[in-house]
């Protein structure tokens, strides 16, 4: 574990929102000029965070910034802040924003890891998911970035999609595996309460899949993947070896300190953490006066503290250090519940292994659930 902070550079902006996110962006391009200008002016404002060893620009949609505003950005972001030699920099990157010339600014910028939305290889689901690229031009962008010399490569996928089959499934990441990438993410789609999707759940016009075949989804994404060679170090995360986990994610599991900058950016440091105007123009409006675009803070307590050890040890292969665990949280984690822990050893969800207590496989597909037993 790493306790250099790491630093996330949110950008809201999108050509269009797909259906399911429920992240913050606007698709309006109009503003973006105006906020390149004021972002530099927020990371003045943290100097002295500390020596990054990981970068990380998400949204919103990173690749629709030309090569010129992204410079700009990741100008600001060494004048103002410290990198390690050895961060890990990586960008977000919509498929059809991506050639083999952006791809190489991208890596003469300072960019050594590429995060590839692809979400899907069948076009149906790419439809149905309100996505603006199609499979063609997700392989050719994954192509692009071999040519261009990524040699650290991620690529998103979605699965529970409603009338997704598994053999669509098993063929998208088939042929993710033809590309060989250094990371997967497969995500179980969410359609959350004020996403167009999530509408269209309250009103039933889609049904999602349900917990069984979620459940088998999760399994089978798992068995295939570790055969195909990958660590399933996280309950959406694949990586071929542990050295190419994701630097940056494995600070929010972790705990470790992170500084968020952007509208609607979180940060944490210290058991405080603060978050930033989910608004662009507010976001702009309070630099400009010379304030913190801060909308909000809370000082977590030492149960919270403890809360959210669990619930994020739990989604990892490693799990939690137990007497770590236990110094930091004045608590005994496995004697205090060894009744209970020995029940959940024995329905095959949890294993004390190594000074670690850990979730199985069927534990992962449930982490959630396994914390809050906790």
């Amino acid at each position: 574990m790493s306790h250099k902070p790491g630093l996330y550079i949110h950008i809201p902006f999108c050509r269009s929102k797909c259906n399911y996110c429920s992240f913050y962006s606007i698709s309006s391009l109009s503003l973006l000029d105006r906020f390149i200008e004021y972002l530099p002016k927020e990371m003045e404002m943290y100097r002295g965070f500390g020596t990054f060893d990981s970068v990380y620009f998400g949204g919103g949609t990173p690749s629709v910034l030309s090569m010129t505003q992204l410079e700009t950005v990741m100008a600001a972001v060494r004048s103002n802040f410290d990198i390690a030699e050895d961060a890990e920099i990586t960008f977000e990157a919509n498929p059809a924003d991506i050639d083999f010339s952006y791809l190489l600014g991208l890596g003469k910028s300072g960019f050594n890891r590429l995060n590839i939305g692809v979400q899907s290889f069948d076009e149906t689901i790419l439809r149905f998911l309100e996505r603006r690229h199609s499979p063609g031009e997700a392989s050719s962008a994954i192509t692009a970035a071999r040519f261009a010399g990524f040699g650290n490569l991620g690529i998103d996928l979605i699965y529970g999609v409603p009338g997704q089959t598994a053999e669509s499934w098993r063929e998208t990441l088939d042929q993710a595996l033809t590309y060989s990438p250094e990371h997967l993410s497969c995500y179980q789609l969410s359609m959350d309460e004020g996403t167009p999707l999530g509408e269209k759940l309250r009103e039933g016009l889609v049904v999602p899949p349900d917990k069984e075949t979620e459940y088998y989804f999760f399994i089978l994404t798992s068995e295939l993947l570790t055969a195909a060679g990958y660590i399933h170090y996280e309950v959406s995360n694949f990586a071929k070896k542990a050295s190419l986990e994701s630097k940056h994610n494995r600070k929010y599991w972790d705990h470790a300190p992170y500084l968020g900058i952007g509208p609607a950016a979180h940060s944490f440091s210290d058991g405080r953490r603060w978050w930033n105007f989910r608004s662009v123009d507010r976001y702009m409006d309070a630099l400009r006066q010379g304030m913190p675009p801060r909308e909000g803070e809370e000082i977590l307590t030492p149960d919270q503290l403890r809360t959210e050890a669990l619930f994020l040890g739990l989604r990892t292969d490693r799990g939690i250090q137990i007497d770590q665990f236990n110094r930091r949280h004045a608590d005994d984690l496995i004697g205090a519940r060894r009744c209970l822990v020995g029940k959940l050893e024995k329905e095959g969800l949890l294993s004390v292994q190594d000074g670690f207590l850990k979730p199985t496989l069927r534990g992962l597909a449930v982490a959630d659930a396994l914390a809050a037993c906790l």
